[in-house]
C-alpha cells in the first residue's frame, strides 16, 4: 500500500528524472532528432512542459526581480510594434500594387486567409541535421496541415511539411529544399528563392542577365506557387554577381528572419 510518504518519493524522483532528461536533451538536441524518426507527438509532449516550465521561470525572474512595471509595458509595446510592422508590410505592398490591379479586368482576389499563433518548443537544423527545420506547438488539432506557411512580424519564416496531431515540423527557408516564388519590391524582377544550408545565404534563382533588379530590395512573395499569399516579405537582396558561362545572374539575399533567435 502507498503511503503519503512513498507517493512523495515517487512524486521527486519523478520530478529528478524529468529535470534530468530536459537537461540533457538541452544540451545534447537527442530528443530533438528523435522527432524525425519517432514522430512528433512523443519528442513535443516530453520538451514542452519543460519548455513551458523554462518560460514561465524566465518571465517570473524578469517581471518580478526587476522593474515590473517597466518591463510590462516594454512587453506590450514590443507586441504593439509586431503587429504593426505585419500590417505595414502589408499595407505597402497593397498600395503598390494598387493600380496594376485596377487594369486587370479579369482580376480575382485571392481567397481569405486566417491566422493562429504558435511556439517554437524545439530547433533541429545545423550542419549535422538531416533538413533545417523547426518544431512548434501546433497540429492538426489546431488547424495545421502541411504546406501552409509560417510567418512571424518580420517575414516569412518557412512552411509546414510534417504535421502531427498537437505538434507539427516547420521547414526553414534556409533548407535546400526550400522554394519560394517571389518578386522584387521595386523593380518587379521575378525569380526563385532557394535555401542552401544553414547559417548561409539565400539564392535568387532564374533572374536575366538584363534584369533591373537591385541591391537592398526588398523580396515579397508572388503568390503563384498557391501556399504563400502575395506580398509577404520574404529576403533582401545582398549580392549581385554576373556569370560568364549562365544566362542568369547569380544572386545572395539574407532572410529577414532569424530563427535561431526566435
Amino acid at each position: 500500500m502507498l503511503t503519503p510518504k512513498k507517493i512523495l518519493g515517487l512524486f521527486f524522483v519523478f520530478i529528478v528524472f524529468y529535470l534530468s532528461l530536459y537537461t540533457w536533451n538541452s544540451r545534447t538536441q537527442f530528443l530533438d532528432r528523435l522527432a524525425s524518426y519517432s514522430g512528433l507527438e512523443v519528442a513535443g509532449w516530453i520538451i514542452k512542459p519543460g519548455k513551458q516550465a523554462q518560460t514561465r521561470a524566465s518571465d517570473f525572474w524578469n517581471n518580478y526581480l526587476h522593474l515590473v512595471d517597466v518591463h510590462s509595458e516594454n512587453q506590450n509595446l514590443k507586441k504593439e510594434i509586431d503587429s504593426l510592422r505585419t500590417e505595414l508590410a502589408g499595407l505597402a505592398e497593397e498600395a503598390a500594387s494598387a493600380k496594376r490591379l485596377e487594369k486587370l479586368l479579369d482580376f480575382a482576389p485571392p481567397p481569405d486567409w486566417s491566422r493562429f499563433g504558435s511556439r517554437i518548443i524545439a530547433h533541429d537544423f545545423g550542419p549535422l541535421g538531416a533538413v533545417n527545420s523547426v518544431i512548434i506547438d501546433a497540429g492538426k488539432f489546431q488547424g495545421a496541415l502541411p504546406n501552409l506557411p509560417v510567418i512571424t512580424p518580420k517575414g516569412v519564416m518557412g512552411r509546414t511539411f510534417k504535421t502531427g496531431l498537437n505538434f507539427s515540423s516547420v521547414l526553414l527557408l534556409s533548407d535546400p529544399n526550400s522554394r519560394i516564388p517571389v518578386i522584387s519590391s521595386k523593380t518587379r524582377v521575378r525569380g526563385i528563392l532557394s535555401g542552401r544550408g544553414y547559417q548561409e545565404p539565400l539564392s535568387l534563382e532564374y533572374v536575366h542577365l538584363n534584369s533591373p533588379l537591385e541591391h537592398g530590395e526588398l523580396l515579397v512573395t508572388s503568390g503563384l506557387a498557391g501556399i504563400y499569399p502575395k506580398g509577404l516579405p520574404v529576403a533582401r537582396v545582398e549580392n549581385i554577381f554576373r556569370s560568364e558561362i549562365s544566362l542568369f545572374l547569380i544572386i545572395e539575399a539574407m532572410p529577414l528572419v532569424n530563427s535561431g533567435n526566435i
